[in-house]
């Protein structure tokens, strides 16, 4: 069995706005006030703080008197938010994470719902201390009864709704294709056989609505019901961006994965290319580590296998036809010829041959192997 999340948008009730209000809030409060006294006792006594004693704080919090609001919602959110934030400070000290910080009351609210906190029945979810079901629009049946249900609302004012089941993941029937894909931003990859996907460049799209919308919210008074009306029609262009992107990195994914037994990429780490002033922007648009997450999740769904090539194959400058590296070749070279066999190649379909080539390579081999004298190859997951 494999736990998948199903996410479906949800449009509550005043009341159900109300209720769900004050749980973000009181969720928001709790994790910040643990934070803070989590990190006061550190600073000051070198004490460190567990989840059973943030917990005792939190018990401590609802008993008092000023903080007495915190009975007013379920308790389940609140000892969620405490569980994510240990798991965020066990990131922390195994090196994978930045310190946590504090949560803002602008950006995405949430709360995690488990099954004492919730209940399913007959295609309606009841939340706790909510006598309505959430009017949810089902896009898609669940498969099993939810364990774990998330509420959130994004910075665009939409509700949501996160339903983690468990299902039988099918394989899909064994195919004999096999493909290498050059990821880029002239096109957002490019496969083996020659196929370009082109790159919609989403913010390119809505630039002038978005910076039209921008220069609208620095006019505002700062606290006035107009620059908050401004503040979230930002919000909905940067949300229209984000879904299209989406939509589109999902559709691909899956059209690889459906045709291709075994797909092959390029290892890249889009945090240090992020540092490229010139590139950032249109390298974040892309949304490469998104596209490749896809491609590893549904291909273990689907029974097929995504293999990664180590980032400093030279996969641009070897020849596909000799194996020739040549010693330099700029971003604006795109088509060249090799002056070994003066085989003439377009630069990103050479590419995505050669790293089909060394992604079955390490596939065969089932091990890191060296490439004529260059760095070594290795495959992932």
């Amino acid at each position: 069995m494999t736990k998948c999340a199903y996410k479906y948008r949800f449009y509550p009730t005043p009341e159900q706005e109300q209720l769900l209000a004050r749980t973000f809030g009181c969720v928001r409060f709790v994790y910040n006030a643990v934070l803070r006294h989590r990190t006061d006792a550190f600073q000051e006594r070198r004490e460190k703080i567990g989840y059973t004693a943030a917990n005792a704080y939190l018990s401590r919090l609802k008993k008092a008197e000023e903080t007495a609001f915190l009975n007013e919602v379920s308790s389940v959110p609140l000892q969620q938010c405490l569980r994510h934030q240990q798991a965020a400070f066990k990131h922390f000290f195994e090196g994978r994470a930045r310190y946590p910080r504090f949560k803002s009351k602008r950006h995405r609210q949430s709360a995690e719902f488990t099954r004492s906190a919730f209940r399913y029945c007959d295609g309606q979810l009841f939340l706790a201390k909510c006598a309505q079901p959430l009017a949810i629009r089902w896009s898609r049946p669940l498969p099993s009864e939810p364990s774990t249900v998330t509420v959130s609302k994004d910075s665009a004012g939409r509700y949501f709704v996160s339903c983690l089941c468990e299902f039988d993941a099918e394989a899909l029937p064994v195919t004999p294709e096999m493909v290498g894909i050059d990821l880029g931003l002239k096109d957002l990859f490019v496969t083996s056989d020659g196929y370009r996907t082109g790159n919609p460049r989403h913010t390119a799209q809505h630039a002038a609505r978005l910076a039209r919308a921008q220069r609208c919210l620095s006019r505002k008074k700062l606290g006035s019901s107009n620059r908050a009306k401004a503040r979230q029609k930002v919000a909905r262009l940067h949300a229209k961006i984000s879904d299209c992107r989406m939509d589109n990195l999902h559709k691909l994914s899956r059209r690889l994965i459906n045709e291709n037994q075994v797909v092959c990429v390029e290892s890249l780490k889009v945090k240090n290319m992020l540092r490229n002033p010139t590139l950032a922007k249109s390298i974040s648009d892309a949304g490469w580590g998104e596209f490749v997450r896809q491609l590893e999740y549904k291909a273990e769904w689907a029974g097929r296998q995504v293999v990664a090539i180590d980032q400093w194959y030279p996969s641009s400058k070897r020849c596909s036809e000799c194996g020739h590296v040549v010693d330099d070749m700029p971003l604006h070279v795109r088509d060249w010829a090799c002056p070994e066999c003066a085989a003439e190649h377009d630069r990103d379909i050479n590419a995505a041959v050669n790293i089909r080539a060394a992604g079955l390579a390490v596939l065969a081999l089932g091990e890191n192997v060296s490439g004529m004298g260059q760095v070594s190859m290795s495959g992932s997951r």
